[in-house]
């Protein structure tokens, strides 16, 4: 999943589950407000959070604004 966002906010929503994931997984969700399915959260779109958003893109739904 390519994701090119330059700066902004991105609303990001947890539509799989974290259950039976490695822990550095969980602990990526959790670290970005998630854990709960459907749960949304909005951050800036900083490189730390592209590459936290990338190593749990298979778990979460990328909205850009």
């Amino acid at each position: 999943m390519q994701i090119n966002i330059v700066m902004g906010k991105v609303k990001i929503t947890q539509v799989k589950s974290g259950i039976d994931r490695p822990k550095r997984q969980k602990d990526t969700l959790k670290a970005l407000g998630l854990g709960k399915l459907h749960r949304t959260v909005e951050h800036e779109a900083t490189p730390q959070i592209m590459g936290m958003i990338k190593k749990v893109d298979h778990l979460v739904k990328v909205v850009e604004g």
